[in-house]
């Protein structure tokens, strides 16, 4: 039992050492926590699908057409829209 409790003890992070008071614990388990943060940081790079470049290039196109089309839709019927209102407005003045 007592083994067991010391093998929990020691996945978790724990040690025999002398343990330091609450804030104290924080700052110096920084620098273990940054390592273990680039650590992870660099397994999940690893599997990343990377577009490639044909892929990025269309995709942008893609987005390219898309924002000039919608631009264009909605000037032209942001200026429909003020014309009738312009219109309106002269017609009941």
């Amino acid at each position: 039992m007592a083994t067991m409790a010391q093998a929990a003890k020691l996945k978790s992070g724990d040690s025999n050492g002398p343990s330091l008071p609450g804030p104290l614990q924080r700052i110096s388990d920084y620098p273990k926590r940054i390592q273990q943060f680039v650590h992870e940081v660099r397994v999940e790079m690893r599997q990343v699908n990377w577009p490639t470049k044909p892929e990025v290039t269309s995709t942008t196109l893609v987005v390219i057409i898309t924002v000039t089309f919608f631009g264009l839709y909605f000037f032209f019927v942001d200026r429909g829209m003020s014309w009738f209102i312009q219109s309106l407005l002269k017609l009941f003045k």
